[in-house]
């Protein structure tokens, strides 16, 4: 399905020449994502609006050649790599936050803004859009939709699907759809809107987003909570939970994860920390004030070494450190990683820790896991050489004994990253033959030709 000399010619007549590009160097910058894999596309095209994309999907259709979207290349599994060739269509020129109607609570917005850009939006209006990926600074609302992202607030306030009200998409065919409501409430028919959410890219181009927002919180509230032990960390998450306080984040770093940041935070962690939480909750003043008083109180109780509780906005973003320093400085213990987003049942956050602990024995690699404990899930990250045969055959061997006690567990592959290329050999493992088949079909309604990101998902 390569390109011919006419379709390069008809993309450029629909977008203009300064926006389609067959150089190499373009081509290979938007060949990969967070992954690293790499596969060189045969063209790279930013259209403007929604009636170009319609009609690079109807030349596709005609003349069968790949459409693969992407919006930053953030994604951590694969799922805006072109692995068998065609047109990447990039969506970086559709960034407009087109309204934000304070009355309504609703926005709406263009696939490639960037999510940080929301947020700001909104919050100098009082509004508050809650879902909050780690890559916010980067990523855009279209990748979000693509991946149904969630974030730290996802404990307390829920993931993409749960503030996307409506879409704008352009199918394979060419043809536009329009799903979802503007309204608070909507029942009528199919849900296609949480059906393309979270579909990785596979079904249809979205071109217009409506968000549902909420009132800005009034207070916000961090501490910062450090324990002698991961065992008794986790167990606190599953408590707090109990307490009938619900903070819009729980994040934890285990002891792989203090060290290698210890040294680079403004705060100092007591010596004996082996396993850090951080908290956040939000409110109006006094709720919020009440709340970290009493969770501070019970984690005394239960074993906590110190808890610290920020007085204003710069003492939080101290608090924060931990967790942000993260992600960069994993590379100081090997060259490459395994990024693995699982998640199970709050209850068994303990157990999952004991196993990733028993797997980095056995594999011999290092295992660094954090995440978001208050909602199980845990990114477990495997550090290893690749080029090293010997590591990466543990590496992946790790990766196959960490799905598996998940979902032993109860739990799933993916909370958060989707399946793209990297777990697709692990869904049946999940899913059922039947489950997959229907799964399967609604690929087929959706894009017959399979045009539209092929080799994604489904073994």
């Amino acid at each position: 399905m390569a390109l011919s000399p006419s379709s390069y010619r008809d993309l450029e007549k629909i977008v203009g020449k300064k926006y389609l590009s067959v150089q190499k160097e373009e081509r290979f910058c938007h060949s990969y994502d967070a992954t690293g894999n790499s596969f060189l596309p045969d063209a790279v095209i930013f259209p403007e609006n929604q009636e170009q994309i319609a009609k690079i999907f109807k030349l596709a259709s005609q003349k069968k050649f790949f459409i693969i979207p992407r919006g930053t290349g953030s994604g951590q599994t694969g799922g805006a790599v072109p692995v068998n060739g065609g047109v990447v269509l990039v969506t970086s020129r559709m960034n407009k936050i087109l309204e934000i109607d304070e009355e309504n609570f609703i926005a709406r917005v263009e696939p490639g803004v960037v999510v940080a850009d929301i947020h700001s939006a909104c919050e100098a209006r009082n509004l508050f859009y809650p879902p909050d990926p780690a890559s916010s600074a980067v990523c855009t609302i279209g990748g979000n939709i693509g991946e149904c992202a969630g974030g730290p607030r996802a404990v307390k306030y829920g993931v993409t699907r749960d503030y996307v009200l409506g879409l704008t998409a352009v199918m394979p065919s060419g043809d536009i759809i329009k799903t979802g409501v503007v309204t608070a409430k909507g029942v009528a028919g199919y849900d296609l809107t949480r059906l393309i959410v979270g579909s990785e890219g596979t079904l249809a181009v979205v071109t217009q987003i409506i968000l549902k927002l909420l009132p800005k919180p009034l207070a916000v509230k961090t501490l910062a909570i450090s324990f002698d032990s991961m065992n008794t960390a986790a167990k606190t998450v599953s408590n707090v939970m109990k307490l009938s306080i619900i903070p819009r984040c729980v994040e934890y770093l285990d002891e792989a994860s203090i060290n290698l940041v210890r040294g680079l935070l403004s705060f100092e962690l007591p010596k004996t920390t082996r396993a850090l939480l951080i908290l956040e909750l939000d409110g109006d003043e006094d709720q919020v004030e009440r709340d970290a008083a009493q969770i501070k109180a019970f984690c005394a109780r239960a074993g906590a070494i110190e808890v610290l509780v920020a007085k204003d906005q710069a003492g939080a973003q101290k608090l924060w450190e931990a967790r942000k320093a993260l992600s960069p400085v994993l590379y100081k213990i090997a060259p490459n990683k395994i990024n693995e987003d699982i998640v199970v049942p709050i209850s068994k956050i303990p157990e999952m820790v004991e196993i990733t602990r028993k797997i980095q024995r056995e594999s011999g690699l290092t295992v660094v896991s954090f995440g978001h404990a208050g909602d199980g899930n845990i990114h477990c990250n495997i550090m290893y050489d690749k080029k090293d045969k010997d590591q990466t055959k543990r590496a992946e061997r790790a990766v196959d004994d960490l799905f598996t006690a998940t979902l032993e567990l109860g739990g799933t592959i993916t909370g958060e990253h989707g399946v793209g290329i990297t777990k697709m050999k692990y869904l049946a493992r999940e899913i059922g033959p039947l489950e997959l088949e229907i799964m399967k079909g609604i690929k087929g309604v959706f894009d017959p030709d399979n045009i539209l990101n092929p080799g994604k998902i489904f073994p």
